[in-house]
């Protein structure tokens, strides 16, 4: 049939079926949706240019020839509360589960450079995350775990050197060598300005700080990913996928420029950068979100930074399914909710996983909550089929004209942005924050007037309904036990070699050597984390947000 008798056809039925009564429809974030999908939603497709064949560019299809027949992803459980040894046996207990690579949170005073007994961590320690002051603690959370034989993701940004350093010494005093550790740090300060806001410096010494840190990784640990730029936290803010996806391959395409300004070689630290999305519930958009991420980069970097190793067109991921997305109510739900998104993100190809519990909205996951989210990874694995074909939703017109209107609406935020200056000016500007807090407004309305269904929030409610789940409680000694330990620490180190070395830390921000072997040095003194922080900030200065809206 050629396209003049389809389009008849199609015109037939489109006449019969507008007679019907039917709901208007969009996506999650906001795009129409016509009823049906035919081959005249891509007239100018072109199946080698824009798709190709798994592993070969644009790389839509999936970066691997045989995608998970040959490797599954690997599954994380984002994972770290109260003190070091209490995440340690957390982490031994997922590992002995089968988990295959470890993923590290952090507290908010550790998120924000602060040691555990700063005035401002004080009721905060150990309770969202794990608390890491020191190298000392760092060698604790992976106590009996061997890194040399774990890839380890430690979601970290304003003080990512410091923790990278703790980890890289931790490694040594197990007889670890640096050339050997796998990993990543996430290390994206673009997105901490737009979306999360844990930031230390201002953005140009940041961008410095990175870019340090990816010539020292491309010298002395190869096998790490230097920044895993994050989308994740864009999307928990409020954002759509077309913004998530639009704003976080910018941030990346910036930290390339970056690298290449500061004189290195794009195909030198291009295949450590990774991507961290978030899989959200509109299961087609977010499918179609991934593939068009992965044709993106492909062709940005290929086209527009003329690199030459096909390692640095591949864009691998990790994938957490939406927090945002769950809820307190009916928190049972949460499993349907995570298990859909764990989906989306496999068929959308993705490197890696952490599959959210389902009492997160209440307090962080407890061992049977965690355990039932890890082996929702282990059904979709073993049980659905999912991982037997690659790309097994290519060719769909539904999810090829998504892919494409991604795509297409992701390039058009680029030129905002490039008219704007690059992303750095964008972010002064507000550009990126304004437009999240929109459509999260946007999203909050209809669920509010009932235009969008929340099941179990606004509709399907239980009348008198109690909440019957466990929940994790972290005990205050905590705080306390991690703060005599802090005491302890400064008190049995030699006090005159820290000051030397964050002495020499600070000329080095101040100049122009790479900082990353000073705070290595540093971590190694048993300078705390607050201290290498604030040496840092005496040179770089501390940012504060301007006013925005």
């Amino acid at each position: 049939m050629d396209d003049s008798q389809l389009k008849r056809r199609f015109a037939e039925w489109e006449q019969e079926y507008s007679k019907r009564p039917a709901r208007a429809c969009e996506t999650l974030s906001g795009v129409s949706l016509k009823p049906v999908y035919t081959p005249l939603d891509l007239p100018d497709a072109d199946y080698l240019r824009d798709l190709g064949l798994p592993g070969q560019y644009p790389f839509t299809r999936g970066i691997h020839p045989d995608m998970y027949r040959g490797r599954l992803w690997t599954m994380r459980q984002f994972a770290g509360f109260g003190s070091a040894r209490d995440t340690n046996a957390r982490y031994k207990f997922l590992l002995g589960h089968g988990e295959t690579g470890l993923s590290v949170a952090f507290d908010f005073p550790t998120l924000y450079g602060r040691d555990s007994d700063d005035a401002r961590a004080r009721g905060e320690v150990g309770k969202c995350g794990v608390a890491i002051s020191s190298l000392d603690d760092m060698a604790t959370l992976f106590e009996g775990i061997p890194l040399d034989k774990v890839s380890t993701s430690m979601t970290i940004n304003g003080p990512a050197a410091v923790i990278w350093a703790f980890y890289i010494a931790a490694a040594e005093l197990q007889g670890v060598k640096p050339e050997v550790l796998r990993g990543t740090i996430q290390n994206d300060i673009l997105k901490e300005y737009i979306a999360q806001k844990s930031w230390l410096f201002p953005p140009e010494p940041s961008m410095r700080v990175i870019t340090d840190i990816m010539r020292f990784a491309s010298e002395q640990v190869p096998r790490w990913n230097t920044i895993s730029i994050s989308g994740y936290h864009i999307r928990e803010a409020g954002s759509t996928a077309a913004q998530e996806l639009a704003f976080t391959l910018k941030d990346g395409l910036t930290y390339v420029e970056a690298g290449i300004a500061a004189g290195l070689d794009v195909d030198g630290f291009a295949p450590r950068l990774s991507y961290f999305f978030n899989s959200h519930l509109d299961f087609f958009e977010e499918v179609a979100k991934f593939r068009a991420a992965r044709r993106i980069w492909a062709r940005e970097m290929r086209e527009t930074f003329k690199a030459k190793d096909p390692r640095s067109w591949l864009l691998r991921f990790h994938t957490q399914t939406a927090g945002c997305s769950l809820t307190a109510q009916q928190p049972e739900n949460n499993i349907a909710r995570t298990g859909f998104q764990a989906l989306a993100a496999v068929l959308g190809g993705t490197q890696s996983l952490h599959t959210n519990s389902m009492d997160e909205t209440w307090a962080l996951p407890t061992e049977k909550a965690v355990l039932i989210a890890l082996r929702t990874q282990q059904l979709i694995a073993e049980e659905t089929g999912a991982a037997s074909v690659a790309d097994p939703l290519g060719g769909s017109w539904y999810v090829e004209a998504l892919t494409d209107e991604l795509e297409r609406q992701a390039r058009e935020y680029f030129r905002k942005i490039d008219a704007l200056g690059g992303m750095v000016r964008a972010i002064e500007h507000g550009f990126p924050q304004r437009e999240i807090a929109d459509a999260s407004y946007r999203h909050q309305r209809a669920v509010e007037e009932g235009r969008r269904t929340v099941v179990g929030v606004n509709r399907y409610q239980l009348e008198g309904e109690k909440l019957e789940i466990p929940l994790l409680r972290i005990d205050p000694e905590v705080e306390k036990s991690q703060c005599e330990r802090l005491s302890e620490l400064r008190r049995r180190r030699d006090g005159a070699r820290v000051e030397q070395v964050l002495t020499d830390l600070r000329e080095a921000c101040a100049g122009t050597d790479n900082v990353m072997p000073l705070v290595l040095d540093a971590a190694r003194a048993r300078a705390t984390l607050g201290e290498i922080c604030q040496a840092m900030k005496d040179v770089f200065g501390e940012y504060v947000e301007p006013p925005m809206f």
